[in-house]
């Protein structure tokens, strides 16, 4: 392979990434299916291939498919509740987000919600929502009809998004909430942070049974409200806080000792402007990514 083909493979390798992650919400998944299409791209007659991105985007899309199945298997043994693995995007690593629905395309709550959808669902729904293909190119991609991959979205769909209204704190006021939010907790003041939350928060830790978490989501205010002060007994003096990108969204990202990530939080709102929804990701293993792309 030339070094044409391989500028040509690289053009191409960031939008390939950001479609494998949204297949699995899980980082590390994506880049070995990624490697593996440069392989199979490496390896290919370029005289059968009419269509670059057709062809990368088909190849890349029916391995994660394939992998989901054990992807899925896998996650069916995991300890405690499961959560995609977040990704920094404040410089452009899941691609533009530009638009409300293109963030809402890598949130850890559609990405979570996804995980009810079988592997050829995931695909139609990614390839159509997250990247705008038409039907009929989804169709040639997935060997189905077109208005096959219609109904699969439209069951996809109903499946992911159950009617509940999702607001997303929005950027301008996300300092002055996780401010207050972190405020009250590492203080213990439980007035100042159960006014935060909703009656029906919930509060769902993901620490994969390598670092202690809830093995079940906490529901209710005054539960979570405790729950969240509790967690105060993991800090020590060399934690440090920032405010980062994560997923599309400012997210309260805690490190162990000012430069290695220990635990990612990002918050959701319900219509009066109060957190009803937390989501933690403490597992190691998860938060690979982001370390390295801070160093």
């Amino acid at each position: 392979m030339d070094s044409d083909e391989v500028e040509e493979f690289l053009g191409h390798r960031a939008r390939l990434f950001a479609l494998a992650y949204r297949m699995f919400g899980a980082a590390g998944e994506a880049e070995d299916v990624v490697q593996e299409v440069y392989l199979r791209w490496a390896a290919a007659d370029r005289a059968e291939i009419g269509n670059t991105e057709a062809w990368l985007t088909t190849v890349t899309v029916n391995l994660c498919r394939t992998a989901l199945v054990s992807a899925r298997a896998r996650r069916e043994t995991y300890v405690g509740p499961w959560l995609p693995e977040p990704v920094p995007t404040g410089r452009g690593a899941l691609g533009p987000l530009e638009t409300v629905e293109a963030r809402e395309s890598i949130s850890l709550a559609l990405l979570t919600a996804m995980e009810r959808l079988s592997p050829i669902e995931r695909a139609v729904f990614v390839l159509r929502e997250a990247f705008g293909y038409p039907h009929a190119e989804i169709a040639a991609m997935l060997d189905l009809t077109e208005a096959n991959s219609q109904q699969i979205l439209h069951r996809a769909s109903g499946r992911v998004r159950t009617g509940k209204q999702r607001f997303a704190v929005p950027a301008a006021h996300a300092r002055t909430l996780i401010d207050r939010f972190l405020l009250a907790a590492s203080t213990g003041d439980l007035t100042a942070l159960r006014a935060l939350l909703a009656d029906d928060v919930v509060s769902t830790a993901d620490g994969g049974g390598k670092i202690t978490a809830a093995r079940r989501p906490v529901h209710g205010g005054d539960p979570v409200a405790r729950y969240l002060v509790g967690l105060n007994k993991f800090l020590t003096p060399a934690s440090s806080f920032s405010v980062d990108e994560i997923n599309g969204e400012p997210a309260l990202v805690v490190r162990a000792d000012g430069v290695v990530a220990s635990s990612v939080m990002l918050f959701e709102l319900d219509a009066d402007g109060r957190v009803d929804a937390i989501r933690i990701v403490v597992n190691p293993d998860k938060l690979g990514f982001l370390v390295a792309a801070e160093a």
